[in-house]
């Protein structure tokens, strides 16, 4: 089978597989593809989006937007020429010399630093965190103190130590955000998000209502 082949039979068995669910066809889009990367069917009760979450990460893609991760394995994962098609760009600071430098100086995590090397750029941007807890509560910190103003947060964090936590506190923040609950997530779901929403701004969302389309169950904001 050719790689399309095998990408279409798989998302049929994922729609065969999942049966009835409450999301609309982009969310859908989105939740289908994190199950894809993950072979992970909890997806289907744990994502948690804002309801303005789509709407408002399709179009800042297509006005070009940067797109910040807070590891190297999202950065890989991003569909990177898909995105220069829309005129933005992915990047990922954590592993720059100085980055590090400032983290060590202030006592914090290179993730932390990487999220305040980013704050001048961050208007309008989306925001990917899919390893570091300390990474998606510092950028929260800078979004209720008004210093940072992203499109999109995409918080799923995996992990044992504020995972959870980090993420039960991302719909209080004020953004449009996908998350989900719970320990799971991951730099590769995190990738996986980017690269729905970069297929939805390329291809033309189906469901740009002016709220954007969510259900109870798939969506809280």
């Amino acid at each position: 089978m050719k790689p399309q082949e095998i990408e279409a039979e798989s998302f049929a068995i994922i729609d065969r597989e999942a049966g009835p669910h409450g999301f609309g066809a982009d969310e859908w889009s989105i939740v289908r593809r994190m199950i894809h990367t993950t072979a992970d069917f909890d997806y289907l009760t744990d994502v948690r989006m804002h309801p303005r979450a789509v709407v408002s990460g399709v179009a800042a893609l297509r006005a070009g937007c940067a797109v910040f991760t807070d590891t190297q394995m999202a950065l890989a994962g991003i569909r990177h020429r898909d995105l220069e098609r829309l005129g933005g760009r992915a990047f990922c600071l954590i592993g720059d010399e100085e980055i590090a430098l400032k983290a060590l100086a202030a006592g914090t995590t290179r993730a932390q630093a990487a999220v305040d090397a980013a704050v001048d750029r961050m208007d309008g941007a989306i925001y990917v965190v899919g390893n570091a807890p300390t990474a998606l509560l510092h950028l929260m910190a800078l979004i209720r103190q008004g210093r940072a103003t992203p499109a999109l947060v995409v918080g799923l964090p995996v992990g044992f130590v504020n995972a959870a936590e980090s993420k039960a506190e991302l719909p209080a923040a004020g953004v449009p955000y996908i998350t989900n609950v719970g320990r799971k997530g991951g730099s590769n779901v995190a990738a996986a998000v980017v690269n729905a929403l970069i297929g939805l701004a390329l291809t033309g969302s189906r469901e740009h209502a002016e709220a954007g389309s969510w259900s109870a169950r798939g969506a809280e904001g």
